[in-house]
């Protein structure tokens, strides 16, 4: 492809207008390496277009039941349907086996465990819980981070109080926690109740 010419590479610009470019190369006798090649690139790139609109439509599915669960998280900023899906799989169907938020971050392994040495009072990140739910949790805050004015003013605010990044980000991380638990257990709990 590198050697196709500047213009047809002109033309087919973008990764999907390549790949349906060379999913239309024509089928031919594959009696010269060039033609073999062009036999497998088509055949690989018919490939990837499938499992792409195959994507697409479970990504659509995972939308529609995430927020049919969840929909006041869908709203929530830098928390996308993924990391809502990984926080349902966490939850599971009884929300009330889930005494506390405390507990909720326990099990996401956000709560805070001391690491203090001498004079110094630190807390360090849980190593336990849930990996995924806290990696999830992790790209939100991280989300967070780089584009919602309250958490840019509360990061500016605990940098200039000595936090480290990685403290921040705990913190931050216990916040969506909180948040969480809020909307998707507090609500469930209420309506067992009546």
């Amino acid at each position: 492809m590198k050697k196709a010419g500047r213009d047809m590479l002109d033309r087919i610009r973008g990764k999907i207008a390549l790949i349906r470019r060379v999913a239309a190369f024509r089928a031919g006798d594959i009696d010269t390496p060039l033609a073999s090649a062009k036999a497998a690139m088509r055949a690989l790139a018919r490939r990837w277009l499938w499992l792409h609109e195959e994507i697409i439509a479970h990504d659509k599915e995972l939308e529609r039941l995430v927020t049919e669960r969840a929909p006041d998280l869908m709203t929530s900023h830098g928390i996308a349907t993924l990391t809502i899906a990984e926080i349902l799989i966490l939850v599971g169907d009884d929300p009330t086996r889930i005494r506390s938020e405390a507990a909720f971050a326990k099990l996401c392994g956000v709560c805070q465990i001391p690491a203090s040495g001498g004079r110094i009072h630190r807390f360090r990140l849980n190593r336990g819980g849930n990996r995924q739910a806290n990696a999830a949790l992790y790209r939100a805050a991280i989300v967070r981070m780089r584009s919602h004015e309250p958490t840019l003013a509360y990061v500016k605010k605990r940098t200039k109080d000595g936090k480290s990044k990685s403290e921040i980000i705990r913190c931050l991380k216990r916040y969506i926690v909180r948040e969480i638990y809020g909307q998707l257990c507090v609500p469930k709990r209420a309506q067992i109740a009546a």
